[in-house]
Parts: structure tokens; C-alpha cells; sequence
């Protein structure tokens, strides 16, 4: 009777069987180009949030894990933020986007008021000075284009041009008032992998700017905040959740030394990691088993913002390409961009853990 009944359900759901039987006879990772010329590599570093270890966190000791990077030499550097032209868009929409909002785009109001240029002006403005930008530019022309990141709300590529002054040049001038330079001293501190890592390899490399490419279009308001909480916590409650506290609790007392946080890098972007982070996080939620199906809500948002993160990546590449890119991203968000930018045709993924053995 049990076999019966559950052939009487499958006939009842055909539609479902063939979607679980179909396979798409094509998978753009197998046809991969280009047949002459340098091919576009990607590294992804999936990194703590510098901001939530311990306190006792000493930013000297990033010292081995940005030698290695350095070594590395890419030529461009995406992070997890939101670009300025996305925190322009969100703030068109606060009722849906007031969280997104506070969390993540810096008041712009400062900047607009030392240049005279909103976000779309400052953004336009930075393109205009970096289309023309010398090969040796003065201090003058520094503090300006870091004046004009600012104002666009790019504020980790206005660190890169403050990293790339002489200290004495950094100060009130060109766009750069008072206000604005007390705020880069502060970022210039901020324990942020965008700042401490990203930016100040962009510097130490030469390069011009980092490149926001983190993206929370896709973040909405729940209905039920509450309950939603509730499922989402419960389902987090699970062994791989444990097994990952207990690793990071571990990682973290060692990061006194430039060699405990070189260890601490390998074991986020060792193999295996991913799967883990599915089992804890992702995988959890989608069998969440509330009747909201809250844990696939999250699981939408999470696998959408993703998907653009990948993409807004790839169209960085896409406008250079040849290109070295190294992104600078939360660990969990890593094998989800590394399985995404492997299906594009002309992308390598270089393997984060041999660069830190």
C-alpha cells in the first residue's frame, strides 16, 4: 500500500519528475576560450569580517596574508560594498530598502557638500579623471579624485588615493575638507577587509581604485519579522553550525601573530569549506520547515545576491579583459562565486589555497 500511494503521488507531480530528470545538454564551464591570448583569472579570498573578531585584533598582523596577495599581483580588486551607484538606486525606495540603507551606504551628504557633486555627477566626474589620469599624478590630483570617490560613495577607492599620498599631502585641499579627511583617517583604522587588505594592496600595487561589486537589490521586508527570525535561528541550530563556531573560536584565540592570521585565512579558504558552509547555513533553510517557507525565502535572497555579486564581477573583466582580479569577500559568499564565475567562458578560478600554503 506504501509503494501505491507514493506512485500515486509521483503520477500526481509529473511535471516535478521531469524537472528532477532533466539535464541541460549544455554547460558553459566546458568551452572555455579564448584559443589565442591571456585568458581572465579570478582569485577569491573569502575572509572573516575583520570587524567581528576579537577585539584584541591587531591589523600589523595582515602582514603574511597581503605579502601573499601582493605576490600574487592582481590588477584589480572587487570587495563586498555597495557601490555608490546602488546606494543611490536603494535610496530612491527607503520603505523597502531602509535596513539596506543604514547597513550599508555611507552619508554622501558631507562630500556633496565640499565638491557640489551629487552621486551620478561625482560618478561621471571620476570617470572623466581617470580617463585622462597622468602616469605620474600630482598630490593635487589625488585629493581631488579621492574627493570625487567620496561624494560617489566609493569610499574604500578614495582610501586607495589617500594611501598613495606622501603623508604630509594628506590634507585639506582640492575638494578635501576638513570633515572628509577626519573620515579617511577613521576608514584608514576601521577594522574592514576593504580597507586593510583591499585598499591597501590596491595602493601598495599601484592601481587607481577597488571596485564595489557587492549588490542587496534583492533585499525586501518580511511580512512577519518575527516568525521569520524564529525559523531562520532554529534552522541555523544545527551540528555544522557547532562545528563551524568551534573551528573559528579556535582560529581566533592564534590571531596574534601575522602567522596565526595567515592560518586562520588558510582554513576559510581550505577545501571543503563551502560544503560546510552549506550544510550550516544555506542547505539548512532550504528545508526550513515552516509553512511560510521562510528558510526559502532566505535562501532566494541569498542565492540572487550571489548571482549578481558573480555577475558584477565578470562585467569589471569584461571591460579589460586579459585581466588578474582579486575579490575580497565574506568566506561564505566564496564557493557560490567561484561556482558561478566558472561557468563563464573566458574565466579562470585560481585556487585561493595554494597562494597560502
Amino acid at each position: 500500500m506504501r509503494r501505491l500511494a507514493i506512485f500515486m503521488v509521483a503520477m500526481s507531480l509529473p511535471g516535478l519528475a521531469l524537472a528532477q530528470a532533466y539535464q541541460p545538454d549544455f554547460n558553459p564551464a566546458l568551452f572555455k576560450g579564448p584559443a589565442t591570448g591571456v585568458p581572465n583569472e579570478v582569485m577569491v579570498l573569502g575572509s572573516p569580517h575583520l570587524s567581528q573578531l576579537p577585539k584584541s585584533f591587531d591589523p600589523v598582523n595582515l602582514s603574511l596574508i597581503n605579502e601573499r596577495l601582493a605576490g600574487w599581483r592582481p590588477q584589480a580588486i572587487a570587495i563586498e560594498a555597495l557601490s555608490g551607484t546602488q546606494c543611490d538606486f536603494v535610496r530612491r525606495y527607503p520603505l523597502r530598502y531602509a535596513d539596506t540603507i543604514k547597513s550599508y551606504c555611507p552619508d554622501t551628504a558631507p562630500a556633496r557638500a565640499a565638491t557640489g557633486l551629487d552621486v551620478p555627477a561625482a560618478t561621471a566626474r571620476v570617470d572623466q579623471l581617470l580617463a585622462a589620469w597622468p602616469a605620474a599624478p600630482t598630490p593635487a590630483q589625488r585629493r581631488q579624485l579621492a574627493a570625487a570617490f567620496l561624494a560617489g560613495g566609493e569610499q574604500a577607492s578614495a582610501m586607495v588615493q589617500w594611501l598613495r599620498l606622501p603623508d604630509i599631502e594628506r590634507k585639506a585641499a582640492d575638494g578635501l575638507d576638513g570633515a572628509l579627511v577626519e573620515r579617511l583617517n577613521l576608514l584608514q583604522k576601521r577594522p574592514d577587509e576593504s580597507y586593510l587588505i583591499a585598499a591597501q594592496l590596491a595602493a601598495r600595487l599601484g592601481l587607481e581604485r577597488v571596485f564595489a561589486m557587492d549588490d542587496h537589490t534583492a533585499d525586501s521586508v518580511d511580512a512577519d519579522p518575527k516568525a521569520a527570525g524564529e525559523a531562520i535561528m532554529k534552522a541555523w541550530d544545527n551540528p555544522a553550525t557547532a562545528q563551524r563556531k568551534r573551528s573559528s573560536d579556535a582560529l581566533n584565540k592564534a590571531i596574534d601573530t601575522p602567522a596565526g592570521v595567515l592560518a586562520l585565512y588558510r582554513a576559510y579558504n581550505a577545501p571543503g569549506q563551502g560544503k560546510l558552509a552549506f550544510d550550516s547555513d544555506f542547505g539548512a533553510q532550504l528545508n526550513e520547515p515552516s509553512p511560510q517557507r521562510f528558510g526559502r525565502n532566505y535562501l532566494g535572497y541569498w542565492e540572487t545576491r550571489n548571482l549578481r555579486m558573480a555577475s558584477n564581477i565578470r562585467e569589471v573583466i569584461g571591460n579589460a579583459p586579459g585581466m588578474r582580479m582579486l575579490v575580497v569577500v565574506g568566506a561564505s559568499h566564496k564557493a557560490y562565486l567561484e561556482a558561478y564565475l566558472h561557468q563563464m567562458h573566458d574565466v579562470r578560478v585560481v585556487d585561493t589555497a595554494s597562494l597560502l600554503k
